[in-house]
């Protein structure tokens, strides 16, 4: 089935491809959820029966738990998840990727306040935790505080200029105030990417130097297999939806959503917040859980 995947992509990059290339690219591109891997119920699995059965120091079920509320997050069990994630904290206050974590689920929650306090203890605890600066400016963001968001996006862009992601959401975060000039460096930050990166194509996309069409090409050029597919599927999708809600193409927008959640890549980004652009997008109120 790659083989002709590979064959396919060399096609859809020739000009004047016929109809049937163009039906087998829609085809392609269109998500087919991801199956929970074995090996992921199977860690399920055994960290429980560890957690039940074996004795344990406080600090080992602490990590036992958050191991245990990372394979839950992975499959799209977010509240049992969670769970873990507060048995974890309680039993070791000094873990900062669990606050990291907590932090993400109060802001899907709508727990804005929580999840700040969340990003400051993983901060506090370990100032190095590039990911808190951009969850954070997410949990800003979301919130409608873009002039604190700002700086958290600045800050995750700078630990790393050449990851496009950093680039994309350092672009969302500025453009809400400033469009033009973020687009303007956006733009600038680009020719220090890395051509052959397949995720310098949605920057590309953003700068206006490929169409929407080239950046969907793109996708299936160079593939590993399904899971890379389904990954590649989540963020384009996710980034193209974004792209149209700023232009007012709500519709657009929301098709590219459902794509995004229909690929169950549940532990990206894109994914975690494609449901809470939906949710805003109908102007439904964000549920908190307390």
């Amino acid at each position: 089935m790659w083989l002709k995947l590979a064959l396919f992509a060399g096609l859809v990059g020739m000009a004047g491809c016929a109809q049937q290339p163009a039906n087998l690219q829609e085809i392609w591109l269109t998500p087919e959820p991801l199956q929970v891997p074995y090996r992921n119920e199977l860690a399920i699995a055994r960290l429980t029966e560890i957690l039940q059965r074996a004795e344990l120091t406080e600090e080992q079920s602490a990590q036992l738990f958050y191991d245990r509320g990372v394979m839950y997050d992975s499959v799209g069990l977010r509240s049992l998840a969670r769970l873990d994630f507060m048995r974890a904290v309680r039993l070791k206050p000094d873990m900062a990727e669990v606050y990291n974590v907590l932090g993400i689920h109060y802001t899907l929650s709508g727990n804005f306040e929580q999840a700040y306090e969340a990003f400051d203890s993983t901060l506090e605890l370990a100032p190095t935790y590039d990911f808190a600066f951009l969850n954070r400016g997410i949990a800003f963001y979301y919130a409608g505080r873009f002039n604190l968001a700002q700086p958290d996006f600045q800050q995750f862009y700078q630990l790393k200029p050449t990851d496009p992601y950093r680039v994309l959401w350092r672009y969302i975060g500025f453009a809400e105030t400033a469009e033009q000039a973020a687009l303007a460096t956006l733009r600038l930050h680009l020719q220090a990417l890395d051509g052959n990166d397949w995720a310098t194509n949605l920057v590309r996309f953003y700068a206006g130097e490929i169409t929407e069409q080239a950046l969907l090409q793109s996708i299936l050029v160079e593939l590993s297999g399904p899971q890379q597919l389904a990954e590649r599927l989540c963020e384009a999708y996710f980034y193209l939806a974004k792209w149209h809600q700023a232009k007012g193409n709500l519709p657009q927008a929301m098709v590219y959503y459902h794509k995004v959640l229909a690929t169950n890549v549940y532990e990206f980004v894109e994914h975690r917040y494609a449901r809470l652009e939906m949710a805003k997008m109908r102007g439904e109120p964000l549920i908190n859980e307390d």
